[in-house]
């Protein structure tokens, strides 16, 4: 019983005490202390007091633990990270202190409110920067029908706890029409460090493809020992099949029309290409070009050195509701060098690199690099309605002729 409902019941029983007999005061007294849990002498002594008089509950004011320069610095370190889920925004809080110190001169106070504020309260605090973010669809794959019979299906859970299992994908970059050639980003994952390789190709060739994973095998830290694909005709191919075979990769599909076979990769797919590069149309040399040196380069490195991430651990049922446990952030560095099967000059390079690296610093590059990639985005035109190779704007400008004719 709260104690409001104990102040309403004592101011009804009140007067009722105060006229019975001495029979009935005792079952009254046992009753109150029955349903309020009150010491007996406590409870004589309000039955035996003043009667109760309205009370008007005040409601205390708490003021807030973490004022606004800390919420500047916070909200700093969210959007030069990428604007990450708070729990990963405050895992690497403690990674970016050093380059933290540097730019916002944080005094000693301040730096351990920064360390000791909670996922919960991130989200409240920034809850009023998070409201422009929009969503969007993915863009154009279709499956293809090669070799499906020789490439084995894999249905169940990744359980693999060692590095070079991997998820691949591509990700169209074809703006607001799907005709001509484009670019695409083939995606990478691997599935027990979350290390994550990116590069783009022109069009959805065979062989583009091929060489492209061919370069990312070469940049990974680890050897590659596995690949798991969707059906589309980019991946189940004789070229990528032989590649695979000629150097030992197991090579596996998922299952038609069901991306959470391949959920690791989709969900790089908008975290890693998405969000970074947009729903523009790249088909330009140029553009292509300055996408692939940032895959290369600023953002391998931001996105595999600095931006933890979670990992499911298991599930487990609890009543007719599914909770899932997760292990603690790290970032993809970190989870490589616990794994024994990592190269050692590769990994130690990236650690000395990591040091000396200014996540701020680089964060802003990466800004520049992607203001000159949108520049260069090939955007639809007015000019181009009386194009042949785009159908939609030749059908509407054939009806404005027949409408013409009839006038």
């Amino acid at each position: 019983m709260s104690g409001r409902s104990r102040w309403e019941y004592l101011r009804k029983i009140h007067p009722r005490y105060q006229n019975a007999s001495a029979e009935v005061r005792q079952q009254i007294l046992d009753e109150f202390c029955a349903n309020c849990s009150y010491h007996r002498k406590y409870a004589i002594r309000l039955l035996n007091g003043p009667p109760p008089q309205e009370r008007k509950l005040r409601r205390r004011s708490r003021c807030r633990a973490y004022g606004r320069p800390l919420i500047s610095v916070l909200s700093a370190v969210w959007e030069a990270s990428g604007y990450p889920w708070s729990v990963r925004l405050k895992a690497l809080l403690p990674l970016w202190m050093p380059w933290i110190r540097k730019r916002f001169s944080l005094s000693p106070a301040l730096e351990q409110q920064l360390l000791r504020i909670s996922p919960r309260t991130i989200d409240r605090r920034l809850q009023e920067k998070k409201q422009g973010i929009r969503k969007r669809l993915y863009g154009h794959t279709k499956p293809g029908t090669l070799l499906k019979h020789h490439i084995p299906l894999k249905t169940d859970a990744w359980d693999v706890q060692v590095p070079g299992f991997t998820e691949v994908d591509l990700v169209s970059h074809s703006g607001d029409r799907a005709s001509g050639e484009y670019g695409h980003s083939l995606n990478m994952t691997d599935i027990h460090t979350t290390w994550v390789e990116t590069r783009v190709v022109m069009g959805k060739g065979q062989q583009g493809v091929r060489e492209a994973l061919e370069e990312m095998r070469q940049a990974l830290p680890f050897p590659l020992l596995g690949i798991d694909s969707d059906n589309g005709s980019e991946f189940i191919n004789h070229h990528l099949h032989g590649y695979c075979q000629g150097l030992k990769i197991q090579f596996t599909r998922g299952r038609p029309y069901k991306k959470d076979d391949n959920a690791h990769i989709e969900q790089k797919n908008w975290t890693h290409v998405r969000r970074v590069l947009g729903y523009e149309r790249y088909d330009s040399p140029a553009a292509l070009e300055a996408i692939q040196h940032l895959y290369r380069h600023q953002l391998r490195l931001f996105q595999n050195l600095f931006l933890p991430s979670l990992k499911l651990l298991r599930k487990v049922r609890v009543g007719s509701r599914l909770k899932r446990l997760y292990t603690p952030p790290q970032t993809p560095l970190q989870r490589l060098l616990t794994c024994p099967q990592a190269y050692p000059e590769k990994v130690a390079a990236l650690e000395k690199l990591r040091v000396s690296l200014d996540p701020f610093v680089l964060s802003q590059t990466i800004q520049k690099e992607l203001e000159v990639i949108y520049q260069r985005a090939s955007r639809f035109r007015p000019a181009e309605a009386s194009d042949p190779q785009f159908p939609q704007a030749s059908t509407e400008r054939k009806k404005n002729q027949k409408r013409k004719r009839k006038r």
